[in-house]
């Protein structure tokens, strides 16, 4: 079997996480979680996305009312709007492990 050698270009996979394109998808998709999120809270308006670059596009979906993590604790709100639209949710921060 002939061997193949594979060298990740980290400048070009940094270029394409930062590129427009990339911006367009993650504010599409982050537009349709909030989308489905204000559907399923009393206080749609407090539903907000920002968007923001680190080393890759990426945007925060957040309910910015007080009983935004009430919401989320009881029903999943945001958990279940991401997932409806097929992302994948995981846990962060503190926790066990």
């Amino acid at each position: 079997m002939a061997e193949v050698e594979f060298v990740l270009d980290t400048g070009g996979v940094r270029e394409i996480l930062q590129s427009a394109e990339v911006r367009t998808m993650v504010d599409e998709a982050a537009g349709r979680i909030a989308d489905r999120a204000r559907a399923g809270v009393s206080a749609p308006e407090a539903v907000r996305v920002d968007a923001y670059t680190t080393d890759r596009q990426a945007a925060a979906v957040t309910i910015a009312d007080r009983r935004g993590m009430a919401w989320q604790a009881r029903d999943g709100a945001l958990t279940r709007a991401a997932a409806g639209i097929g992302a994948e949710v995981k846990a962060r921060g503190g926790g066990g492990g």
